[in-house]
């Protein structure tokens, strides 16, 4: 399956080395991640070396080797947001999801969850965002229900 989904996205671009990350990319906003074999089907069908292939795909932070939720979960620990509880949140998160903090993912593939260092806006400390969502001045209480609109 992941073979010829691959085999798709490999099709709407040139069969060359110029298609490496646009590839790379459309089978990471699929799957959520770049499976293992996807990798190594991209490197022989566009005919790049594997290492190059697996040096973009952890270089880049827009690429991920471990499965990730359909909406990544990133609290901000920045000095703003944790002075304002950022802690909490990441706890309360954990609690609800029951995954851990460190880019864990729910069974059902929907959230993972990771700390960021700043996300560059202090002044609504603190913030989380969800997949392209920013959330400021979040209490923990509100999480739940957060959560659901996303569900």
């Amino acid at each position: 399956m992941v073979s010829q989904i691959v085999d798709n996205f490999i099709k709407q671009h040139p069969k060359d080395q110029s298609s490496l990350i646009g590839v790379m990319l459309d089978v990471q906003n699929h799957f959520y991640y770049l499976p293992k074999e996807s990798l190594f089907q991209i490197s022989k069908e566009l005919k790049v070396p594997i290492s190059t292939v697996y040096n973009l795909a952890t270089f880049y932070k827009a690429f991920s080797l471990k499965p990730k939720g359909k909406h990544p979960i990133a609290v901000c620990t920045g000095t703003a947001c944790h002075v304002q509880g950022a802690t909490k949140l990441l706890e309360k998160f954990e609690r609800e999801l029951n995954i851990k903090n460190g880019g864990e993912t729910t069974p059902d593939k929907l959230f993972n969850l990771e700390s960021v260092r700043c996300l560059g806006c202090c002044g609504l400390a603190p913030v989380v965002t969800i997949g392209k969502d920013l959330h400021g001045k979040l209490p923990p209480n509100k999480i739940p229900k957060l959560l659901k609109q996303y569900k």
